[in-house]
């Protein structure tokens, strides 16, 4: 341990590390941190292809406590790490990493699945050890919907229980729901849902084909522009915040809507939608899998290195990919040449999962630079 232990109030918030021109180049935000490939459910878009047992070669509780060791060494502010799956409950050493992790001042917020070992008494249990958010995901708008992609009977009751059951424990949540072309006209349904309860931050997450997903439909550009204007109202009015995952032409969208009313580029970077401007795979997001491989995000399987071998510090500012990662005026095609790179920078993962290049063009995206608007 390289800093004294830290009371749980002076861990790292979200959004505690800032840009340079866009660009995080000192330090992630988020470090999201595989801890075990093992999970009860079966989703149908599982990016880690989760299996119900842990797989031979995860980090051991030692390795693990020198990852949060390392992640020190990013100095502060520290970035906030998001500790996924699988399911993290499956992890038997994860009390005492966040426990380690709070005590070196690093915020946790924990991606837990929907099982029976999510219930009250762990969420008053997480809360209290400083846990500082949990997600959960809301796939459909009905139970069909829902445990059509999760494979297991019975996950939404428990989803929208446990929303409730957070709430009371004061406990804030993320609400992921996943975008497929299947999935997208469900949307306008799961957001009347999701209204009536308490929650933090609803995020779209925009369907990347890797793992399992490969087996999904992407939507088309076409229909993501159109879901991507409505989300906009309904931004308005929502009674939590509304995001994009691997989706980050929705700052596109807003900015030409703020264009259109008038604002400048420096009234646009002011607002407050503007603080997730730049951030996507490997710049403000770094990945390490359960076996200590970092990636520029979880769907951007593209190894840098090995956190046993070298510095996660050391392999965020200075890998070739990653710092290519970081510079958008580098990407090629349409991306490249975007008056919107800075703010934008497109989906890195989906350019790599449609091309095998990290720094082309995201497909999903129907904009044509310098048009100044988008046809449908």
């Amino acid at each position: 341990m390289t800093v004294a232990p830290t009371h749980p109030s002076a861990a790292t918030a979200i959004g505690a590390v800032r840009h340079e021109n866009f660009a995080y180049q000192r330090s992630p935000m988020i470090v999201y941190w595989e801890l075990t490939t093992a999970c009860g459910l079966a989703c149908r878009h599982c990016r880690a292809e989760a299996v119900r047992q842990p797989l031979p070669g995860e980090l051991t509780t030692r390795q693990a406590l020198a990852v949060l060791d390392q992640i020190q060494g990013f100095g502060d502010p520290l970035p906030h790490v998001v500790m996924t799956g699988g399911d993290p409950l499956r992890r038997a050493d994860l009390d005492l990493l966040i426990d380690a992790a709070t005590e070196r001042g690093i915020g946790v917020s924990l991606a837990p699945a929907v099982t029976p070992l999510l219930n009250r008494d762990r969420l008053e249990g997480l809360r209290e050890s400083g846990v500082q958010a949990i997600s959960l995901s809301l796939d459909g708008s009905t139970p069909a919907l829902h445990d059509g992609v999760r494979q297991v009977p019975g996950t939404f009751e428990a989803t929208m229980e446990l929303l409730d059951v957070a709430a009371a424990v004061g406990m804030p949540v993320q609400v992921n729901t996943l975008v497929t072309a299947d999935t997208i006209g469900d949307m306008p349904a799961i957001f009347e849902l999701l209204r009536t309860r308490t929650l933090m931050t609803w995020s779209l997450f925009f369907l990347i084909s890797t793992g399992r997903g490969t087996q999904l439909q992407e939507p088309s550009p076409g229909e993501t522009e159109k879901l991507m204007r409505w989300l906009l109202g309904i931004a308005r009015e929502a009674p939590f915040m509304v995001r994009t995952t691997e989706a980050t032409h929705y700052r596109r969208v807003a900015a030409m809507r703020h264009e259109k009313a008038g604002r400048t580029a420096a009234e646009i970077e002011a607002l407050p939608m503007a603080r997730s401007f730049g951030i996507r795979d490997g710049n403000g997001i770094v990945f390490i899998s359960h076996l200590g491989d970092v990636t520029p995000s979880g769907f951007l399987p593209l190894a840098v290195g090995n956190v046993k071998e070298r510095s996660i510090v050391d392999l965020y500012r200075d890998d070739p990919t990653m710092r290519a990662l970081r510079d958008p005026a580098g990407f090629t095609g349409r991306c490249g040449d975007c008056e919107y790179h800075l703010w934008c920078g497109g989906s890195r993962a989906r350019a790599y999962a449609h091309t095998g290049d990290p720094l082309e063009s995201d497909p999903l995206c129907p904009y044509q630079p310098g048009s100044r608007t988008v046809a449908l």
